[in-house]
């Protein structure tokens, strides 16, 4: 069966969801990093997804991966710019990881971003998040500003992809 991918459902589980953030941020945990997905409450991720588009990898069923899209973000300045979309709460079962369903998930926001009118797309991650960082500077991000977001025990690196008059690779 080819995995779907299709935002996220009222009849999908959050618990489920929940559940593969925790494992998709599990090895970041062991880095160090205390992403809010390592052990956020289904509370928080039904809040988190309720200011954008949750999109899902579904594979058999179940939630294999996911990335929320926002059109228009907050908490930083180069979020804030009308012309930047951004992802966060992005992430893929550690037992489906390296398969390309990350790019395709990265690749459906850009989409998505380009349609609704953005020339660039963000993200962040943490700044010791090496193999992260070098994967997204692989697919076209760069480095434009580091974030402290309070209670975090890292600085995040903010990346952006300047989607204007390129094709979505």
């Amino acid at each position: 069966m080819a995995i779907e991918f299709r935002l996220l459902q009222r009849s999908d589980s959050i618990a489920d969801l929940t559940a593969l953030l925790h494992a998709a941020y599990a090895q970041l945990q062991r880095l160090g990093f205390n992403y809010t997905a390592v052990d956020q409450s289904e509370q928080t991720t039904r809040d988190r997804i309720a200011g954008g588009e949750c999109y899902v990898a579904i594979d058999a069923g179940h939630i294999i991966g996911t990335i929320l899209f926002r059109r228009h973000s907050r908490g930083c300045a180069w979020y804030e710019q009308r012309h930047v979309a951004a992802v966060h709460q992005f992430g893929v079962m550690p037992t489906a990881q390296r398969s390309g369903i990350g790019k395709k998930l990265i690749q459906l926001c850009e989409t998505r971003a380009i349609e609704t009118g953005a020339t660039e797309i963000a993200l962040d991650t943490a700044e010791g998040a090496a193999h992260l960082v070098g994967w997204y500077e692989r697919l076209g991000y760069r480095p434009v500003a580091i974030e402290q977001w309070q209670g975090k025990t890292y600085r995040s690196l903010i990346l952006s992809k300047d989607l204007h008059g390129s094709a979505v690779a």
